[in-house]
């Protein structure tokens, strides 16, 4: 992420995996990514290193041992905790949205195509979308 744009990363928090996203003030998705859980330990240092405005994490599966390894990598970053209900919904309509079908696939309903990526990433980017929906009309 350049250095002079305000932005958030969105953690998915799940057992065995862990969505990332960055995402611009305005809402735009820079990057997704889907990490093994365990491996963030090693890993939170370097996506953590360009210091984002805030961490937004959902609320659901594992939140809580990763919130303590968020706060191990940092302390100046705010952490803030959101709401992730019907998030992997969202994210199957944002994927479409960011990533159109091509081709005959297009002729398809969307409600009866698969994603052929995992979805963690997107559920992460619909976290920090809330939060910013939330922050903008209050």
């Amino acid at each position: 992420m350049p250095e002079n744009k305000v932005w958030y990363l969105g953690v998915d928090p799940g057992s065995a995996k862990t969505g990332f996203a960055w995402v611009e003030a305005d809402g735009r998705i820079k990057k997704v990514a889907v990490l093994a859980t365990e491996t963030l330990p090693e890993v939170l240092p370097q996506i953590l290193g360009s210091a984002p405005a805030a961490v937004i994490l959902g609320n659901g599966t594992n939140c809580e041992s990763i919130k303590k390894m968020l706060m191990e990598v940092t302390t100046v970053i705010k952490i803030l905790m959101i709401e992730e209900g019907y998030s992997t919904e969202e994210a199957r309509k944002l994927y479409w949205q960011e990533n159109p079908p091509q081709g005959w696939r297009r002729l398809l309903p969307l409600g009866l195509q698969v994603p052929p990526v995992n979805l963690d990433g997107y559920a992460a980017a619909v976290l920090v979308r809330r939060y910013l929906k939330k922050i903008n009309t209050v």
